[in-house]
């Protein structure tokens, strides 16, 4: 092989490597997270676990956000019916900036019998990021309304982000601009997410890395047509 068609070569290669190094970004991380509750109700103090899931979607300029309970948190002495109860709750956001995200669910489907833990339906909120960079959503302070009463239950064991992920505030605006990363987002992440932003960029670079290869190529070809 001639050394201009070696260093053809090396070129297009080194293009298409730099190409997949923007294609492979990191994804978002999701995580069920056991949250330790105390809980105050009209029937004294209570305490429960539950493994909390939080989904992002994007939505518009923000992000759909949706938090799931796997196990119950409270129970009434007696029977709430259909409809009774109202959950609400916070997410927090961490990371690029920290602000809270009230979500809230419908009340129960189906009655709840007495002194059985209560399923919360998932709640959901959208969150509109001020500021674009890596943000965690934790689980905060849960409330349940049921016959005109109200039960707060507070995280006590400082649980760990239930996701993690890019986020791009709208125009842009604000700190640090995504790199890579999952979820949820538009979501396509583990649901989640964040990718969409990062495949969008990993796509621009490619582009730009491909056309300096070509026109490696093209004075390449120039130049052999100048010396013929």
């Amino acid at each position: 092989m001639s050394d201009r068609k070696r260093s053809t070569a090396l070129a297009l290669a080194s293009a298409l490597a730099g190409t997949a190094v923007l294609l492979t970004a990191p994804a978002a991380h999701a995580a069920v997270v056991d949250v330790a509750y105390d809980c105050k109700t009209p029937i004294g103090d209570k305490s429960a676990v539950s493994p909390i899931d939080i989904k992002a979607v994007k939505e518009g300029d923000g992000y759909k956000l949706t938090m799931s309970f796997q196990k119950g948190v409270s129970s009434s002495p007696i029977e709430l019916g259909k409809g009774a109860m109202n959950p609400s709750a916070v997410i927090l956001v961490g990371g690029a900036e920290k602000v809270s995200v009230p979500v809230s669910g419908p009340p129960n489907p189906e009655a709840v019998p007495p002194d059985t833990p209560i399923k919360i339906t998932d709640l959901s909120g959208t969150y509109t990021p001020k500021e674009s960079g890596r943000v965690t959503f934790t689980a905060g302070v849960l409330t349940i309304m049921a016959m005109s009463t109200t039960t707060t239950c507070t995280p006590s064991n400082s649980p760990g982000p239930s996701l993690e992920m890019d986020v791009t505030a709208p125009g842009g605006g604000g700190g640090a601009q995504p790199g890579s990363g999952s979820a949820t987002t538009g979501d396509t992440l583990p649901q989640t997410g964040p990718t969409d932003s990062a495949l969008a960029l990993g796509t621009l670079g490619a582009t730009v890395l491909l056309s300096g290869a070509a026109g490696v190529l093209w004075l390449t070809r120039r130049g052999r047509r100048a010396r013929s």
